[in-house]
This record gives structure tokens, C-alpha cells and sequence, in this order.
């Protein structure tokens, strides 16, 4: 519940930040960039399908699908861990990732071979194996090509390009079912050449990270590597154990972005058929603020900025909340907030955590800030969901709202109140 204010904490926050003009990023970043922003189209076509694919087309309950959609989440935070010691171990960080895109990019040849709704299951939750083990290795790479300064401009770069993924592969998936009706098979296909197309810019493109410097220089090229310590040893570096824990409690009280759209669409009493419109709206805003807000990350510090986007979140839930008439002016502020939300979160934490953790260990850190963040927010989702059942979407909503705002009390008390020096 706190962000140690030891000199580690500085500088994941504080380092200086380049000096002027802005440069692009290396070569390494915008390959992993681009190889995101492609197997984003390809997913996001598949998941702007799925409830519809497995409930309408092969009869799936919905109680069914949330369940399925709960387990994936779990089953990713998990595996990020493996990856990320898998990676640490091996000193393979393109190879491990690049097992799992292409691992998710075969399970989306199998969604093809599938008929039956727990064989899709099985499928997806394949595909999720995919996404957990390649996640940690996958911004190891990108926080070990640049220097600690410049962290968050890079993460806010392939964020950016993450994003536009995410933003086009709906449309894509609404595309293709315009020209062919009810043509599940063919959004698959598609998908899956997407996927494809991913794993060879990978191969093509993307570097190895270096050794890392404390590394002798002639040691023999076949000498044994050490073992990644264990995750207890991890957290007690200086500094990563705050992060993991402020991640943690911020996230059990984050509510998801679905749930948000519900309540949106229940409040605008919106027709199904705009309902996948509203994540594109959210991805849009993503997409224009991740990079100028990695840049502001650097300069003013990482903490501020990670801290200030839950304060949006926040803001979204009481606009919501409020007796705001149902109108564009509620929607655009809803979605702003919320896509300004993850703009300020998702690639900052990584930015703040890379510096924090040695070379030879910063992949297995990562996962294991990524799995307890990704952890609680299950349990966040958990919570959020039994208590709109016991007791309606407006008093889960203004739970979840409470408890956030006391969070970021509590993290602001005892995080320290020294203040940042800008960076």
C-alpha cells in the first residue's frame, strides 16, 4: 500500500530525462511496437465476436461465458510469471515471447477445427497460455533497449501502437462479417493471418536484449547461468515490493472497463448494435495520449502520473454516479477518462519498475508486478460482480468508487511525502 522513498524509488521516478530534441526510439521498441499493433487487430477481431460466437452461435450462457472470461484473466497473471523466469533463466527473451505469439497465433487456426462451446474454451484458454508468457519478456526487451531515463517514452510508444491494434481489429472483425453474414469462419481466418504476419515481423525484426553489464566479458560462451532468484528474494529489492503493492491494492478496486460500458449503455439506454463502439472510443483516446504521456511520465515522475490516472478512473466512476443527463457530453466523458486511464497506468508501471531491477532479473520482476496487479484486479472483478448481483450496479459502482479513493489516500500517507524531483 505504499512506494518506498528509498534512492530505488528515485529512480524509477526521478531519472533525468533526455536533454533536447526528442529522438525516435530504437529500432527494437518500434519492431515490438509494430509486431503488438498487429497481433492486436488479429485478437481484437476474434474478442469483438466471441460473445456473440459462443452465445448465440453455439449456445453458451452467459453466466458460462463471464465465468470463462474470469478464468483467462487468472490463468494470464499466472503464466506471466513462468514466462518471465523462463526468460531470466534462459537469457531468451525473443525466444519465450515469440513462443507466444505463436502460440496464440495456432489457436487461432484451431478456432476453425472447434464446433463445441467448452472446445473453444480450451482453445482460448490456450491462447491466453500465449499472451501470459510473452507479456514479461516481451517489455523486458523493450525496458532493455533504452536507458533509464527514457523508459516511459518508449513503453508510450508501444502502447501507442498497441492501442491503434486494438482500435482497428473491431473494425476489422465488423468488416468482414458486413461482407459475409454471420461469416464467423471467415473473421477467424483472417485473424489467424493477422497472427501470423506478427510472428514473422518478430522473427525479422526484432533483437535479442544485450547481456547484462555485469556480465565479465570473457566469460566462456557455453558457462553456466545462474538461476533467477526466487519471487520473495525479488520483492525485497528496494522499491519493487512498493510498487507490487500499490499496484495491488489500486487494482483490487479498478473497475473493469466492460463493466463501465454496461453501466454507460444502461444510462444512454444505448441499442446493442453501438455497444462495441464504445471500446473503440476508449482505444482512440489511448491511442492520441500513451506517448505524450510516457514523455510527461519522465519529466514529472512515474508515481505521479500512475497515481493521477486512478484519480481518472475515479473520475469516471462518479461521472457515472452523478445525475448527469444521458448524453454525448456523459459518453465522451466516460470514455476520455477511462482511455486517459490506461494511458497513464499500463506502460508507466512497467516504466517505473525496469530501472528498479537488474538486467539479468528485470523479466521476471516485470511478471511478478504484473501478476500481482493482474491478480487483484481478478479479485477486484470478483467483488465488483457479486456485489452489482446482491445489490445493483449503482451500489457496486459507488463500493468500488469508496474504495478506490481510499486506496489513493492510503497509497499517498504512506508511499511518503517527500515530494518527486522532476525528471
Amino acid at each position: 500500500m505504499y512506494l518506498s522513498t528509498g534512492r530505488a524509488s528515485d529512480i524509477a521516478g526521478n531519472t533525468p530525462a533526455p536533454k533536447g530534441p526528442v529522438r525516435a526510439v530504437p529500432g527494437t521498441v518500434f519492431a515490438l511496437g509494430l509486431v503488438s499493433l498487429v497481433t492486436d487487430v488479429s485478437a481484437e477481431m476474434v474478442t469483438a465476436v466471441l460473445p456473440l460466437y459462443l452465445m448465440a452461435g453455439l449456445g453458451m450462457s452467459p453466466l458460462a461465458f463471464g465465468a470463462l472470461d474470469g478464468l483467462h484473466q487468472g490463468a494470464t497473471a499466472v503464466l506471466r510469471l513462468a514466462g518471465g523466469r523462463i526468460a531470466d533463466r534462459t537469457r531468451r527473451h525473443k525466444l519465450v515471447a515469440g513462443t507466444g505469439y505463436a502460440l496464440s497465433a495456432a489457436c487461432k487456426a484451431a478456432l476453425l477445427a472447434v464446433t463445441t462451446p467448452w472446445s473453444v474454451a480450451a482453445v482460448l484458454a490456450a491462447d491466453r497460455t500465449g499472451k501470459g508468457l510473452r507479456t514479461a519478456p516481451r517489455d523486458a526487451l523493450i525496458s532493455l533497449s533504452v536507458p533509464p531515463g527514457e523508459q516511459g517514452r518508449a513503453f508510450g510508444v508501444h502502447r501507442a501502437m498497441d492501442t491503434a491494434g486494438a482500435l482497428l481489429g473491431p473494425l476489422a472483425a465488423f468488416g468482414v462479417l458486413w461482407v459475409a453474414v454471420d461469416g464467423y469462419e471467415a473473421v477467424f481466418t483472417v485473424s489467424c493471418c493477422v497472427a501470423v504476419l506478427g510472428v514473422v515481423l518478430l522473427a525479422l525484426f526484432v533483437r535479442e536484449a544485450p547481456p547484462p553489464a555485469t556480465a565479465p566479458a570473457a566469460a566462456p560462451a557455453r558457462a553456466a547461468r545462474p538461476a533467477p532468484p526466487p519471487v520473495r528474494t525479488l520483492l525485497r529489492l528496494p522499491g519493487l515490493r512498493g510498487l507490487c503493492l500499490t499496484a495491488a491494492v489500486l487494482g483490487l478496486f479498478t473497475v473493469g472497463d466492460a463493466f463501465l460500458y454496461l453501466l454507460l449503455q444502461r444510462r444512454l439506454d444505448l441499442p446493442a448494435a453501438y455497444f462495441p463502439l464504445l471500446p473503440v472510443g476508449t482505444a482512440a483516446v489511448f491511442l492520441l495520449a500513451a506517448l505524450p504521456v510516457g514523455r510527461l511520465a519522465d519529466r514529472l515522475g512515474r508515481r505521479r502520473v500512475f497515481l493521477g490516472g486512478h484519480v481518472l478512473l475515479l473520475g469516471a466512476a462518479l461521472l457515472l454516479l452523478a445525475p448527469v443527463p444521458a448524453g454525448a457530453p456523459l459518453v465522451f466523458g466516460v470514455l476520455a477518462a477511462l482511455g486517459l486511464f490506461y494511458a497513464t497506468t499500463d506502460g508507466v508501471l512497467m516504466a517505473a519498475a525496469g530501472p528498479l531491477l537488474p538486467a539479468g532479473l528485470r523479466t521476471t520482476g516485470l511478471a511478478v508486478l504484473q501478476t500481482a496487479q493482474a491478480l487483484a484486479r481478478f479479485a477486484g472483478s470478483l467483488l465488483f460482480g457479486s456485489a452489482w448481483t446482491l445489490w445493483g450496479p449503482g451500489v457496486a459502482l459507488g463500493l468500488a468508487a469508496t474504495g478506490l479513493l481510499l486506496s489513493l489516500v492510503a497509497v499517498a500517507v504512506f508511499g511518503g511525502t517527500r515530494a518527486e524531483r522532476p525528471s
